[in-house]
């Protein structure tokens, strides 16, 4: 007759879940934070860029429009209205090499992380330029 031996039987092996999770969390947290973060800084920076585009839209119409900065400011800072404090807007004109007018439209932010990470400042200057071409003056309708 054949007889099979078996090893010996282990007992539970309890807690071990929890160990490994004791392990981990700290490593799980800190990836769910840079994550945020990551998400911040690019949800602020396309806000930036839709205010330097609708900024430089509104310039871009005419001339006019063109030299108007409190309204290129009112346009641009129109997109950013969950961002408090409101975005530092500036706008410029100027001539391109072939001769046409543009519109330059900066729009900035600081931005501040959650955390401190090392080796990656906690504080950042967001910025974002739209430049357009301003349109033709049009004849007024009589």
């Amino acid at each position: 007759m054949l007889r099979r031996t078996h090893a010996p039987a282990r007992g539970p092996r309890r807690g071990v879940a929890a160990v490994e999770l004791a392990i981990l969390l700290p490593f799980l947290g800190f990836l769910f934070v840079i994550a945020v973060d990551f998400s911040r800084v690019f949800f602020f920076t396309v806000t930036l860029t839709n205010c330097a585009r609708n900024g430089a839209v509104y310039g871009s119409q005419d001339a006019t429009h063109a030299s108007d900065t409190s309204g290129i400011r009112t346009a641009a800072q129109a997109d950013a209205g969950n961002l408090s404090p409101a975005p530092d807007v500036d706008s410029s004109t100027g001539t391109d090499g072939s001769g046409n007018p543009y519109v330059e439209v900066t729009v900035s932010k600081p931005f501040a992380t959650i955390t401190k990470y090392p080796g990656v400042p906690s504080t950042l200057q967001l910025t974002r330029t739209a430049r357009m071409r301003v349109g033709a003056d049009q004849p007024k309708p009589s």
